[in-house]
């Protein structure tokens, strides 16, 4: 019985570690995927940039006041529509640049702030694929052993809760019952 514990255990472990590798090239795809949807809107947003660098002297916000002032209702929603690309860029272009502040900071964005519609695209068309780096191989080390920590903290409590309770229910030999 103990040597099944143990398999059991190293399969947790092993579980753990191939999880964990998983982490960096997840991150990895994720910035990938930020600075080309940064590029996308960088592109869309060149030829209004164009007009307010000849027009407004490259202020695209007054470009954009001036679609948005217009009474034609089609140039009017055309302002919108910059607007929406303009901001969309200035978002990407910040996540982008909080990504790779650090080595840390993509990892950091990717857990705690992400740009979901991003994550969530990685997510559906995520490549399983080993990096096999300093990063990959200690996150792969410490997410296996502590899966590995979990599951053995949660099965011996569970395992004592049993007992107790089984001793607790038990019922208690009779004195008098003996003689």
């Amino acid at each position: 019985m103990k040597s099944i514990v143990d398999y059991l255990r190293l399969i947790l472990f092993v579980s753990g570690v191939l999880l964990g590798v998983q982490v960096p090239a997840f991150v990895d795809q994720y910035g990938q995927r930020l600075q080309a949807h940064t590029q996308e809107a960088k592109l869309s947003l060149a030829e209004f940039q164009r007009d307010a660098d000849r027009f407004f002297g490259g202020d695209i916000q007054q470009l954009i006041a001036h679609y948005q002032q217009n009474p034609d209702q089609v140039i009017n929603a055309g302002g919108d529509s910059i607007q929406a690309i303009h901001q969309r860029y200035q978002l990407l272009s910040g996540a982008l640049t909080q990504f790779n502040q650090t080595d840390l900071s993509g990892f950091e964005q990717v857990a705690f702030e992400p740009m979901e519609d991003i994550r969530q695209e990685v997510w559906h068309n995520f490549s399983h694929t080993i990096m096999l780096d300093t990063r990959a191989i200690t996150i792969g080390l410490i997410l296996g052993f502590l899966l590995s920590l979990v599951c053995e903290l949660c099965l011996v409590g569970c395992g004592k809760s049993c007992k107790h309770a089984y001793r607790a229910i038990k019922p208690k030999a009779n004195p008098e019952s003996k003689a």
